[in-house]
């Protein structure tokens, strides 16, 4: 018995940043009616669309517009669809993408971005979640999240260049000397004597009067001998009148970009607890996400911002498909294939809180550490992958938690409660990983890593002949 159609027009919409954005209408069957309309994020523009669209429509019929999530334009779009009745979608880059490449093999026009949109609902359907309006609220949250997430990265950039500035002018510092090397020692050392001239001048007496007469004194002056003896190499090696290496400029250069960090850690200091950690504790009030193992108050907002209304996800298979922390599968014939890259549809941040929530989780909760464990020796896989396993179980929990609000309870495996310490013994004794599995699985992956590339490189000389 053929399965009836549901009567609806679809409205598929490119959007720009300061072009004109293209829309084309489809049909329920991916039939395009028409030619491509463009508008602009105006009232006028907004509602000349809506009407073209819903022209020759019945009442009963259901308008669906499907946008990608570009920058935030697509925000007071989705707003005017929604409060006229339409179904939204929001669509994430990596899928309109993907199947963009599918038809740039056949044609190359203007059109292919809004046709490509157009099509997902009839294509893809179960690829498609639909936008849910939270509030105000959830938006300032996951802009304070997004924010947060940029300050940090820009500080990681920084720290990683004071490593290398370190690795130049100090060559053994982080081994021998700072082993933090964003301790407050180490940060107060690049700001007061980063010229070994003047580490060897002061002498371990001077250098720990001044140490002592900071304000980042903390006790710790085991490094200040280690760091006496180091700078006598580093002279020895680039010479003390600078042949080799202008200390100064590279101190110049250390102390910018120490300031610069300095700012950025108390940006993110200020958003992280006067925006996004009060925005969360009044939108989860009742903070349950913080009772599961691997998950504190920054991954909880992500989260709470992130997935909005956990209802608007049937079932844990559309929750996934919607993250994106599961692997493709690659289906042909009789073969298929599993265990291929994570399909990384979700948003960056839901994925990377997963991940490295998954990573403390399954130190904690027998049930994780199990999944863990068994990725790890019974299929093979290497640490990476049996974390990805692991942060899919543990992002189900976080939908169970936000819908049902309830705390979470540690369990065994057979559902029996136990207590943290119950927990940490369970572990050990079941779920730890012998070292020799991990050696033989990262050696495995790393061997069909290259397989893989050499595969491609291969279907890239052919194409090319």
């Amino acid at each position: 018995m053929r399965r009836k159609e549901v009567k609806m027009r679809i409205l598929g919409i490119d959007l720009a940043v300061t072009a004109k954005h293209r829309a084309i209408l489809a049909d329920e069957r991916g039939r395009f009616i028409g030619g491509i309309l463009k508008f602009r994020t105006g009232q006028a523009d907004l509602e000349r669309i809506y009407a073209t669209a819903r022209r020759g429509m019945k009442a009963d019929e259901e308008l669906v517009v499907v946008l990608e999530a570009t920058d935030i334009v697509w925000y007071p779009v989705a707003v005017y669809f929604y409060q006229c009745g339409a179904r939204v979608y929001l669509v994430n880059p990596r899928l309109a993408a993907d199947l963009g490449r599918f038809y740039r093999r056949h044609a190359k026009s203007d059109r292919l971005s809004a046709q490509t949109l157009a099509r997902l609902p009839v294509v893809n359907p179960d690829g498609l979640y639909p936008w849910v309006w939270s509030g105000p609220d959830y938006l300032a949250l996951r802009r304070g999240c997004k924010e947060l997430e940029r300050l940090t990265t820009q500080a990681s950039a920084i720290q990683n260049r004071l490593r290398s500035a370190d690795h130049l002018g100090w060559p053994g510092l982080h081994q021998r000397v700072f082993r933090q090397p964003f301790s407050p020692a180490a940060r107060w050392f690049r700001d007061h004597c980063y010229d070994p001239r003047r580490v060897v001048e002061a002498g371990v007496s001077g250098l720990r009067q001044a140490w002592r007469a900071a304000e980042l004194y903390d006790g710790d002056e085991g490094w200040i001998e280690p760091l006496l003896t180091l700078a006598r190499e580093v002279l020895s090696l680039y010479g003390e009148q600078g042949r080799y290496l202008d200390y100064r400029a590279l101190t110049d250069e250390v102390q910018r970009e120490q300031r610069r960090l300095a700012a950025l850690e108390a940006e993110a200091r200020f958003v992280r607890l006067q925006v996004t950690r009060p925005r969360y504790r009044q939108l989860h009030s009742s903070r349950n996400l913080e009772t599961l193992k691997g998950v504190g108050q920054d991954g909880a907002a992500v989260y709470v911002a992130f997935i909005g209304d956990p209802d608007r996800f049937t079932n844990n298979r559309a929750f996934r498909g919607w993250h994106g922390l599961v692997p493709r599968s690659d289906q042909s014939g009789e073969r298929e294939a599993k265990g291929l890259r994570i399909s990384q549809a979700g948003p960056d941040p839901v994925k990377k809180y997963g991940f490295l929530g998954a990573e403390s989780a399954r130190q904690w909760d027998p049930q994780i550490a199990a999944i863990y464990h068994d990725q790890m020796v019974n299929k093979g896989k290497h640490h990476t992958q049996a974390v990805c396993a692991c942060a899919t179980h543990l992002l189900d929990r976080i939908r169970v938690i936000l819908s049902e609000d309830r705390p979470y309870e540690l369990r065994d495996v057979d559902g029996t409660p136990v207590t943290t310490e119950e927990a940490r013994a369970i572990i050990a004794a079941r779920y730890t990983v012998p070292e020799e599995v991990r050696r033989r699985n990262t050696r495995r992956a790393r061997r069909e890593r290259a397989e893989r590339r050499a595969e491609r490189k291969e279907k890239r000389r052919s194409r090319s002949r």
